[in-house]
């Protein structure tokens, strides 16, 4: 947390740096790369969707077929296999053309070595089903995509270039202008300054229109290749909870480190210096009791102040305020040792977990460390409330903001403190103030 604050202006400099364009964003459309890129996403779809949908009926038929005999089951599960490299040459497609980060899917879970087991991993992986759903859903939709993508893309650039191509070939096989209709007794062509004018006009307004149009076509995409070529909800949600399950981890072992070197450090080391103390005193008991008395106060005086620290080391491990009487008592006693005024709100019908109350004690009391050293603030609020399951806290000052959760520090910490139990740590911190962190904590009885 001491870094935090000393960090003004950090994320602030590059938002005043990107380009600002002088043409909106529907001029500039058709003109972009990404608008480029993402119609050579449609387009390159249709020759991967002809192979991935071959190949899919294909190997799927001769395994289905072969299923009568023992062959079937290992050339089904080579279909799968192949349809999972299949996914990754799309998911590298996708954020080549489209930017799609898409992670990779839950690797297979193979409990012994050998050809059974990989075909066993291969079939029961829900990975492998969802690449072979792709395989096949996709094809029809890039058909349908290639064709309106291709369309419409033609269309607004030959309508919009037409009085360019009229002005070079006024005459085309003996007529002139493009013919809209035509049967054995009239003709009509557009080939005067009028309907030249009304032809490109129309042009120009599919060419505008076609990015977007694209762009809504890439986004089918993006759901088939998110949902079907990514790692599904349940194998995200393990892989979150064990990266959470280090934190904690990691968590709890600073913590233990932290106490022994306060320990060590702070009343460890008076003790032992008291001890000395005492006996030096017992030493000159009888051949000078008034030094003795003198060094006994002393000695007092060191008791006092190693009560002092063990009550602090304690209040840092779990308060007893807490405990006892609640988050508003607890918070008030935090706000009461901030070195600006803090008015605290705790807005509770019932107490959460004990868990979490000391979770939400800890938040706000890093979030307070942090306005009473580096903020500048002159005043600040700590509201805590409940919204159906979630335990919300507000932590506001009016001091020269500039927080950024994302360079790292105490903030991130904390953040990551948060997620390992659901929760969620948003800052609001422009520079030149004022900021507001507010955390999100699961409700548990």
């Amino acid at each position: 947390m001491a870094t935090e604050y000393a960090r003004y202006g950090h994320g602030y400099g590059a938002d005043r740096g990107h380009r600002r364009h002088r043409l909106p964003a529907g001029l500039r459309a058709p003109f972009e790369a990404r608008s480029w890129r993402e119609f050579g996403y449609v387009l390159l779809g249709l020759p991967m969707g002809i192979l991935m949908f071959t190949y899919a009926v294909t190997m799927v038929s001769l395994g289905a077929g072969l299923l009568v005999t023992f062959l079937g089951v290992p050339v089904l599960a080579a279909a799968l296999a192949g349809c999972r490299g299949i996914g990754v040459l799309e998911r590298a497609r996708a954020r080549g053309l489209l930017g799609l980060e898409v992670a990779e899917p839950e690797p297979l879970r193979m409990k012994r070595h050998g050809l059974l087991a990989w075909t066993g991993a291969v079939l029961k992986s829900g990975a492998s089903w969802r690449a072979l759903l792709y395989s096949v859903l996709q094809f029809p939709w890039s058909v349908f995509s290639f064709v309106v993508g291709l369309t419409v893309w033609s269309v607004g650039w030959t309508l919009l270039t037409y009085p360019l191509w009229f002005w070079v070939f006024p005459m085309w096989a003996g007529q002139g202008g493009i013919q809209l209709y035509g049967d054995g007794h009239h003709r009509v062509f557009l080939d005067n300054p009028f309907e030249i004018g009304v032809t490109a006009l129309v042009g120009l307004l599919f060419t505008l229109a076609t990015p977007w149009i694209v762009r809504a076509l890439t986004m089918v995409d993006r759901v088939l290749v998110h949902g079907l070529l990514g790692p599904s909800r349940l194998s995200a949600r393990v892989v979150e909870l064990e990266s959470d399950r280090g934190t904690v981890v990691d968590t709890a072992a600073a913590d233990l480190r932290r106490i022994e070197r306060d320990l060590h450090d702070g009343a460890q080391a008076r003790l032992v210096a008291l001890a000395m103390d005492l006996g030096l005193a017992k030493e000159k008991l009888a051949e000078d009791p008034r030094a003795a008395a003198r060094m006994v106060d002393e000695a007092h005086g060191e008791v006092k102040t190693a009560l002092q620290e063990l009550r602090d080391l304690a209040r840092g491990i779990h308060p007893a305020v807490l405990t006892d009487r609640g988050l508003d008592a607890a918070l008030s006693s935090v706000a009461s040792r901030c070195t600006v005024p803090v008015s605290v709100d705790v807005d509770l019908a019932e107490r959460p977990a004990p868990a979490i109350e000391g979770i939400a004690y800890f938040t706000v009391s890093e979030l307070l460390q942090n306005i009473s050293k580096h903020s500048g603030a002159r005043s600040a609020s700590v509201d805590v409330w409940r919204v159906e399951d979630r335990l919300m806290l507000q932590v506001v000052d009016d001091g020269v903001g500039g927080a950024d959760v994302s360079a790292g520090s105490g903030l991130a910490g904390l953040a990551g403190r948060l997620d390992a139990v659901d929760g969620i740590l948003v800052v609001d911190s422009p520079a030149g103030g004022p900021t507001r962190v507010t955390a999100e904590l699961p409700w548990r009885r």
